[in-house]
């Protein structure tokens, strides 16, 4: 069972740039297959990014226009989220997730397919 720890959110200016972190314990982490999510006061929660277990596949939403990227390094048990040209509308709890993946290496898009989340980040991005 894996534990998922955020951090790097905080403030920034728009136009600023952010790189999230999501830390995991407690598994074997290159097994899990990971998602950014976010979410905004009375929005849904919605996956901005997501890598398959190897790295080797990855998912960013089309509606980020290439602003985010989402890598991973096994080694030391992170993913991250380099978030670039930040905007206020990018203001949300930023979540980590995984998924125990034992078939294939793909990366999940759906909240459903996730079984474990952090605590989530805030970032906060003013005009």
């Amino acid at each position: 069972q894996v534990q998922l720890v955020e951090s790097g959110g905080g403030l920034v200016q728009a136009g600023g740039s952010l790189r999230l972190s999501c830390g995991a314990s407690g598994g074997t982490f290159s097994t899990y297959a990971v998602g950014w999510f976010r979410q905004a006061p009375g929005k849904e929660r919605e996956c901005v990014a997501a890598v398959s277990r190897s790295g080797g596949r990855t998912y960013s939403a089309d509606s980020l226009k290439g602003r985010f990227t989402i890598s991973r390094d096994n080694a030391k048990n992170t993913v991250y989220l380099q978030m670039n040209s930040l905007k206020p509308e990018d203001t949300a709890v930023y979540y980590c997730a995984a998924y125990e993946a034992y078939f294939g290496d793909n990366a999940y898009t759906d909240f459903g397919d996730y079984t474990y989340w952090g605590q989530g980040t805030q970032v906060t991005v003013s005009s």
